[in-house]
């Protein structure tokens, strides 16, 4: 089976959480389920030329520290996800751990998030946030030295806790 039937017969087989009876967006009612610890690592990467990863290296960039920032950044976000993606729960967040490291044969920068707390809800859509802001603000940052830098391959690598179990994405995705 595909990959692609395979999303599509989960789907099928499962209602649609964040739709009411009348096919409204709803925020899902997680009030039954109990408080569990729920990890979730995101990861992305930032492609850029290389004299502009050699210039952020060296701390030649004209608005300061991008990697200190970027990850500041992405610690922030994630404690804001709810304010940002109208579905997902405000949650207590307990470990936000932003890691930032060059890739000369990227060239460019990786991104890696960790999210935990102990709730109701996973931290997923926390780490992806936690990765996205972190290369928006990179690039922010940056985009005097390259405007043509791309933000890519944001995704989940894993999540641990509750009721669907861990996740942990295969090599190819």
């Amino acid at each position: 089976m595909s990959h692609d039937s395979n999303i599509s017969s989960q789907l099928s087989a499962q209602a649609l959480s964040h739709l009411d009876p009348q096919g409204q967006a709803q925020m899902v009612d997680v009030s039954a389920k109990r408080a569990t610890i729920r990890t979730a690592i995101a990861a992305g990467q930032v492609r850029m030329q290389p004299e502009t990863l050699a210039a952020i290296e060296a701390g030649n960039a004209p608005k300061g520290d991008v990697i200190g920032t970027a990850r500041l950044a992405g610690i922030m976000a994630a404690k804001q996800t709810a304010n940002l993606i109208p579905l997902c729960h405000p949650l207590p967040i307990q470990k936000v751990e932003v890691q930032i490291t060059p890739n000369p044969q990227l060239p460019g920068y990786n991104i890696e998030a960790e999210v935990k707390t102990k709730a109701e809800t996973g931290v997923e859509m926390e780490a992806l946030t936690a990765v996205s802001v972190a290369a928006l603000t990179l690039y922010d940052m940056a985009k005097a030295l390259e405007k043509s830098m791309q933000i890519e391959a944001i995704r989940l690598l894993s999540k641990t806790g509750g009721k669907s179990g861990d996740f942990i994405a295969s090599e190819a995705e």
